[in-house]
């Protein structure tokens, strides 16, 4: 890729964004922000396919795929061992989406026992 000025600014901004996100509770606090957002998209999406009850199914196998997905891609790959024989931490991204599916598989499980069934 060319060193144009647009990938400068690109390459500048991840890096600050980078560095932003390494204090612990930006880090704490974009996670919980991730788990709250899975929770009320789980809402949304019981409420979207349960006005008509057409598609429930769909949705239901659908959500189960991603979930899976998000399992593999989380708990599937390698984690890095560092000297002192601790695990590396996870990358920002695949811990906001881990917390992401477990909000929305929480708010699913409360969705249902609400309705009592």
């Amino acid at each position: 890729m060319q060193n144009t000025r647009l990938s400068n600014i690109v390459n500048v901004s991840i890096r600050q964004l980078s560095q932003w996100s390494r204090n612990p509770w930006r880090r704490v606090s974009l996670i919980l922000i991730s788990l709250l957002g899975g929770f009320f998209f789980a809402s949304v999406l019981s409420t979207a396919s349960g006005a008509k009850s057409e598609q429930d199914i769909v949705i239901a196998a659908i959500t189960l795929f991603v979930v899976e997905m998000i399992n593999r891609f989380v708990y599937g790959s390698r984690r890095l061992t560092l000297a002192d024989g601790s695990l590396a931490p996870r990358l920002l991204t695949t811990e906001m989406l881990n917390s992401f599916k477990l909000g929305t598989t929480y708010g699913l499980f409360l969705e249902a026992f609400k309705l009592g069934s």
